[in-house]
């Protein structure tokens, strides 16, 4: 009974979300277009696919993947387990755990599973689908490793942050003009669904279980990495692909002045 509860409350939620976008798409369409809405039913049918999907999708959130974040973080900081902290070193597994958590969710986040097909169309296959969701994901995995590390450490937040978008600033100026705003969407498509309930539960659980933390001060933060990383690694993806494609073309021309 409790799951149907809860179930029910997830679906009123994710109405009241999903009703304002459907008026302003509808309205827009009727009162300021003046168009005929093509297809109604397909696109209403579509509508309601979308309120199954995310109600399903919060509901196994709030039920599942919030409090597995929060008990692995205790478990991964408990004494039990690590015994005596007395250096970041001691957090080792603490680190692997948030890479590999930042990893799997970005490459589940169904923003960035959009954004890749739709620049795989525009870029007539250059941007590759895979291609791109790795490299986010790498970008995340390595964000939510550091943040992990700033949380154990209590360094503070902007040094990363400064530091970060110093180097994101140097590299706008030799990557690729064609990956550079990509690269920077790719940085707020991670801030979906799936990647934000997830890091902030680590976050939270984190500063909850190591000494001297607030939850408060040092709990959040982790979003920010997940947000700056990935616009560096998309663009050393970028960088890295147009640097095999010259190497490529000078081993042919060499071999053709050879012939």
């Amino acid at each position: 009974m409790d799951a149907l509860l809860n179930l029910f409350h997830a679906t009123l939620a994710t109405l009241k979300d999903v009703l304002p976008i459907a008026v302003i798409l509808f309205g827009f369409q009727v009162f300021v277009l003046r168009r005929p809405i093509t297809n109604l039913p397909q696109v209403l049918l579509g509508f309601v696919f979308v309120l199954l999907g995310l109600t399903l999708f919060l509901d196994g959130l709030e039920s599942a993947l919030f409090p597995l974040g929060r008990m692995m973080a205790a478990q991964l900081t408990h004494p039990d387990f690590i015994g005596v902290a007395d250096s970041w070193l001691d957090y080792g597994w603490v680190y692997a755990f948030a890479a590999a958590i930042g990893f799997a969710t970005t490459i589940a986040e169904p923003a960035l599973m959009a954004v890749a097909m739709k620049a795989n169309q525009v870029s007539g296959g250059t941007v590759g689908v895979w291609g791109l969701r790795v490299a986010v994901a790498i970008g995340v995995a390595i964000g939510i490793a550091l943040g992990s590390f700033r949380i154990v450490t209590g360094t503070p937040l902007h040094w990363y942050i400064i530091s970060g978008y110093i180097l994101v600033v140097i590299q706008t100026f030799y990557a690729p003009r064609t990956i550079i705003a990509l690269a920077y969407d790719s940085g707020g498509v991670t801030t979906s669904t799936v990647t934000v309930p997830l890091v902030a539960a680590l976050g939270l659980g984190l500063a909850s279980t190591i000494p001297g933390r607030s939850p408060v001060l040092d709990g959040f933060g982790l979003i920010a990495f997940a947000s700056l990383f990935p616009m560096i690694t998309v663009m050393a993806y970028a960088q890295i692909g147009e640097w095999i494609a010259r190497r490529q073309k000078l081993r042919v021309s060499d071999s053709e002045k050879e012939v």
